[in-house]
């Protein structure tokens, strides 16, 4: 059996051949954007199987299948529990969790199997329905912040960057850093990845606001973001999909 991985997170993505191939399943490809995927299938015979991540950084996943339709099955990766649970179980599509569990991965892989030959293989038009439906239409519009003793809310659309540090998530607005009660990883999945990129494990960006991008060492780059002093990086690891992303 041999499958292709599309997921726009390296390390979670390397994370998920290791498994994969531990359930001797052969992985010919790691994919890490809508454009990446896109090239790879129209170059190279479709897997049997495709883990695909609902979300990437240059847009959502069922827009490769604009492009191509490869006759694969395919498990999809999500953070958002409820979403999945709904979406997939209606339509009979499996899905894993993130973070993704060695047993709920055999079990999805077990599934895949008693399945064949009908393999379950959906067009674009259906995927798109879909993610649509339950994965694009709950970006989240505003946080809630404390100020002290009184509330306060911001805009999404009005927030340059989001970041870590000291093992808590400050939301960047109108120069002052407000505590918000998520995790990084929570608040990527918020966030429209149209207009948002995690540009490294402690940052994220608002397109919007990029003022200047240039080269660094280490084959990185810095950003220069309106409102801010200071430069942020862009990972190396990373550049590639960032780029691919601003061409978006």
């Amino acid at each position: 059996m041999k499958c292709v991985i599309i997921e726009d997170e390296a390390i979670a993505a390397r994370r998920l051949k290791k498994l994969v191939e531990t359930n001797g399943v052969k992985v010919v490809a790691l994919l890490h954007s809508v454009q990446e995927s896109i090239r790879w299938f129209q170059e190279h015979e479709a897997p049997d199987l495709i883990f695909l991540d609902i979300q990437l950084g240059d847009g959502l996943s069922f827009e490769i299948f604009e492009e191509v339709q490869p006759e694969s099955a395919i498990i999809f990766t999500t953070a958002y529990d409820e979403y999945a649970l709904r979406a997939f179980k209606l339509n009979s599509i499996d899905y894993l969790l993130k973070p993704i569990q060695a047993k709920e991965l055999k079990r999805a892989l077990d599934k895949y199997k008693t399945l064949q030959p009908e393999k379950i293989v959906f067009s674009a038009d259906e995927l798109k329905a879909i993610l649509q439906t339950n994965f694009e239409m709950q970006y989240r519009e505003r946080f809630v912040v404390n100020i002290g003793q009184k509330i306060k809310t911001i805009k999404t659309k009005d927030i340059p960057i989001i970041y870590s540090e000291n093992k808590g998530t400050y939301i960047q607005y109108d120069a002052r850093n407000y505590l918000i009660d998520y995790s990084l990883d929570e608040v990527e999945g918020l966030l429209n990845p149209k207009y948002f990129y995690r540009i490294s494990r402690k940052a994220i960006v608002q397109l919007g606001f990029i003022e200047d991008i240039t080269a660094h060492s280490g084959s990185r780059l810095l950003l220069k973001v309106k409102g801010n002093k200071e430069s942020w990086t862009v990972s190396r690891e990373r550049v590639s999909d960032f780029k691919a992303w601003l061409a978006h």
